[in-house]
């Protein structure tokens, strides 16, 4: 058994060695999707060099510039992170025109209701990136904010509002979870919702009150859907957000999984507060009571 040992030893220790040095040069976590593309060791390294000198404020490609321009742009405003829940039909949103908004997946369902397109417009989901493809890469207006991991089905060819981040998906049980990243030009964690990512974009942005509405916290998987593993596809209209097509029949979606997005919006809240910083829940009703409440209309 010690013989055994003492040649197995030194072949693990090769193998720490090289994961502990792969681990500084490359990113974990950010080809979530292995199967929908394939990166060389050399490009991640690459990529990782690139989010890191971004970070240090030395860009070295375009993208790294256009997010850098963003960096406290907002520095001190109020904006609004508009969820999808059904509680937005409750809402007046015409009001929120003039205002700093940002908004995620599907939510240019709502466009003539509201008037208007946010501001800034996030995607993390493979799903909806993939069910909703046409549609984002046609849509003009937001600046677009995507997981890097997904230009496999996004582009930016024929945009050049659209900002790769580098999105770490990593959602194993650790310590302290979620990570909160308050420099999006390096990095974003992921933290049970597209949601999570947009708090750090805010926070990132500068924004001082960052105001949630359409958080309903409350989901129901309808008795017709269909289930395989994590993914979930719709049979009949959505019952749980704004709009009946928004994962109608057909599209895909994953368990939302509410306690881990309750860790996440925690986690922002407490970071916001850590700064000087604030975020409300001005939700029209709903089950999300970890930030603090205020009421929709009284914000005009």
């Amino acid at each position: 058994m010690r013989e055994q040992l003492k040649r197995i030893t030194p072949i693990y220790e090769t193998y720490r060695l090289y994961r502990n040095i792969r681990s500084k040069l490359i990113d974990g976590y950010t080809r979530p999707y292995k199967d929908k593309y394939n990166s060389s060791n050399l490009y991640l390294a690459f990529e990782t060099f690139g989010y890191k000198m971004a970070s240090r404020n030395m860009p070295i490609t375009q993208n790294h510039k256009d997010i850098l321009k963003y960096h406290n742009v907002y520095k001190g405003k109020r904006a609004f992170l508009i969820g999808n829940g059904p509680s937005l039909n409750k809402l007046d949103l015409t009001k929120l025109k003039d205002e700093i908004t940002i908004g995620v997946n599907s939510i240019y369902l709502n466009k003539d209701k509201m008037g208007f397109l946010p501001t800034h417009y996030v995607v993390e989901d493979n799903y909806v990136a993939e069910d909703r493809a046409n549609e984002i890469n046609t849509m003009r207006g937001p600046q677009k904010w995507f997981g890097n991991y997904l230009k496999y089905c996004l582009n930016s060819e024929k945009d050049d509002k659209v900002n790769w981040i580098n999105v770490r998906m990593r959602y194993d049980n650790y310590p302290n979870f979620p990570y909160f990243s308050e420099n999006i030009a390096r990095q974003a964690w992921t933290g049970g919702s597209v949601t999570y990512i947009c708090m750090q974009l805010a926070f990132y942005l500068g924004i001082k009150e960052l105001y949630l509405i359409g958080f309903d916290h409350h989901y129901d998987i309808p008795d017709d859907a269909d289930i395989e593993g994590l993914q979930i596809t719709s049979q009949s209209d959505d019952p749980n957000h704004f709009h009946p097509d928004y994962f109608g029949k057909g599209y895909r979606w994953h368990d939302p999984m509410v306690d881990r997005m309750e860790q996440g919006y925690a986690k922002a809240g407490e970071f916001f507060e850590k700064h000087g910083r604030k975020i409300y829940n001005a939700t029209s009703g709903g089950k999300l009571e970890v930030l603090e409440r205020v009421d929709y209309n009284s914000l005009f």
